[in-house]
């Protein structure tokens, strides 16, 4: 039997935190070994572990997976999550690609500097209101399913409870003017997987902090 999946990556969100949450949706184990000093990341590249000589990495089925996108279009692949056919997965594609857009002005805000970080967060807000939940916001009220695409359950609903989770820490009432995406987000946070995952003491990694940006500059600063 193969093992559990083994995580590398710094102890925090970052580019890994996605690739939790779909192997947590998905119901898989997975195991972390955390990146804690240049040193560690240096021995990663030096032994060939890191095709790109970037993290995060994974080890999953005999592989040592690099680059974000590439480990998740795998494991939703794996595991049943990425469409029946090639227009569910081309739908599946563009609505994870606004996500991740919009994930990533929130994972860089945290390493903005201060003067900045007032305007950066009123441009994720701006975006998140005005450019990308009202694409899925429009979506469900269109087909009037639970589920962004085919009417189950894939990792472009994933992806997007993660988005909208991570805004709501920026501002808690974002999703005011939003119904549709309300009541997704409580029947999906409501999914056994995910409930699971989102309880305390799971995988799931808190919220970035000066803490977390402070190791993250000394690990990966070259």
């Amino acid at each position: 039997m193969v093992g559990k999946p083994k995580l590398h990556y710094a102890k925090g969100r970052g580019r890994m935190e996605s690739i939790r949450w779909l192997l947590a949706a998905a119901g898989i184990e997975f195991e972390e070994e955390f990146i804690e000093t240049k040193e560690s990341l240096e021995k990663m590249r030096n032994d060939g572990s890191l095709l790109f000589q970037q993290v995060p990495m994974v080890e999953i089925d005999g592989m040592k997976m690099v680059q974000t996108r590439a480990i998740l279009s795998y494991i939703a692949a794996k595991y049943n999550l990425y469409g029946k056919d090639l227009k569910e997965r081309a739908w599946i594609d563009m609505y994870v690609e606004g996500t991740t857009e919009l994930m990533g002005m929130i994972m860089f805000h945290h390493f903005q500097p201060a003067d900045a970080k007032e305007k950066n967060l009123a441009l994720i807000i701006e975006r998140a209101t005005t450019r990308y939940f009202p694409v899925y916001e429009k979506a469900l009220k269109d087909h009037g399913h639970d589920y962004l695409v085919g009417n189950k359950l894939s990792w472009a609903d994933i992806h997007l409870l993660e988005t909208i989770l991570m805004v709501e820490e920026c501002k808690a009432d974002t999703l005011s003017t939003f119904p549709q995406l309300q009541a997704f987000k409580v029947r999906t946070s409501n999914i056994p997987t995910i409930k699971k995952f989102l309880q305390p003491g799971s995988q799931r990694k808190p919220p970035t902090d000066e803490k977390f940006v402070a190791m993250a500059l000394k690990i990966f600063n070259s």
